[in-house]
């Protein structure tokens, strides 16, 4: 008798909730005191553990305790947002799966946290690896369009990249007529906003043909082909982006009350490309060839594509041009001068 005293002082005093039922009926032989609290009856009769534990299955229960195994669940007591969650577990006090059986609640109050933690964790984890997928995205976008993919890889890959000589490679130069004027004159805004639409119709065409876009400057706009990837077609893929630039502009000219005028020289020539400056990376090309054809885009007329004989040659064969005869061409010195016509109608 003592020693049954000393065991239910024991489990009075315990944190968790306790209870002795008959799986007969499911009454509550004994039930310490925090049970009695997380489990209060509703009336004066004493009430079964049917009533009194939400969530409980007796059927379920029924059939694991027969079978002499336990029988758990969790729920979660009191009001939003204070709850606490408990784990609940039945077990038979004998092995051949008898009558009386013992219930423990335990607060897993604790362990849910951790659980909450962990999850918000990996949330957390996950939602940062997304970001940063994206900011990569972005930054490799964003380099992919001021440098050709190949010297991005490049710089990836080794941190650095080095500067490329190229034999033979062809260069376009393009500018507008008279854009100071059209600055000075019209709504920047406009004027900005056209300036990019023509820009990026120049640089799908560019892609089209296997070029690569180099950069702007104010009205400015360089392309070149054969580099930094090698094409033995550089020269012909060039005069055929030249021409179609060309092209969209007079079809879009004819749809606009503005006019756009361009002018563009065409030069192939050794040259040499690299990534310049350390913090605020471009991607730049160097060299005579560049310079000729600078120099081809002042020479030619408004709407105009001029080139020198030595380009000529190597396209002759393919396109429609027109020689302007022999001219003084600063750092060069006399050179023939061709301007860039049409394609032959059987290239067409």
């Amino acid at each position: 008798m003592e020693n049954e005293q000393t065991l239910k002082q024991i489990l009075q005093s315990l944190n968790d909730g306790v209870a002795l039922v008959d799986s007969d009926d499911w009454s509550i032989a004994f039930e310490n005191a925090k049970f009695f609290q997380w489990f209060p009856p509703a009336g004066e009769e004493e009430e079964l553990l049917t009533t009194r534990l939400p969530g409980f299955d007796p059927e379920r229960a029924e059939k694991r305790l027969s079978a002499g195994r336990p029988y758990k669940f969790e729920i979660e007591i009191g009001e939003p947002p204070r709850t606490t969650p408990l784990n609940i577990e039945l077990k038979p006090l004998h092995d051949d799966g008898g009558a009386c059986v013992l219930v423990q609640c335990d607060d897993i109050s604790k362990q849910k946290e951790k659980e909450y933690m962990l999850e918000s964790y990996s949330k957390m984890s996950e939602r940062n690896a997304r970001d940063l997928e994206k900011e990569k995205d972005r930054v490799e976008k964003l380099l992919l369009n001021i440098m050709p993919r190949s010297v991005y890889d490049e710089m990836k890959d080794y941190g650095t990249t080095t500067p490329q000589k190229f034999d033979a490679a062809s260069v376009l130069m393009l500018d507008f007529v008279d854009f100071t004027d059209m600055a000075i004159s019209r709504d920047p805004t406009s004027l900005i906003s056209e300036l990019n639409d023509i820009f990026s119709a120049f640089d799908r065409i560019v892609e089209l043909f296997g070029c690569e876009r180099i950069k702007t400057i104010g009205d400015a706009y360089m392309a070149v082909s054969g580099m930094p990837e090698p094409t033995p077609d550089h020269t012909y893929n060039i005069a055929k982006v030249a021409l179609r630039l060309k092209r969209y502009l007079e079809r879009r000219n004819a749809a606009h009350p503005e006019q756009w005028v361009c002018r563009i020289g065409i030069n192939t020539g050794p040259l040499i490309g690299s990534i310049v400056g350390i913090q605020k990376y471009v991607y730049d090309i160097f060299g005579p060839g560049v310079n000729l054809a600078a120099r081809m885009e002042g020479f030619a007329e408004p709407m105009g594509i001029t080139m020198c004989e030595e380009t000529f040659d190597l396209i002759r064969d393919d396109f429609a041009c027109t020689d302007l005869g022999e001219h003084e061409v600063k750092g060069f010195g006399i050179k023939r001068l061709y301007s860039l016509d049409a394609e032959h109608p059987k290239l067409r």
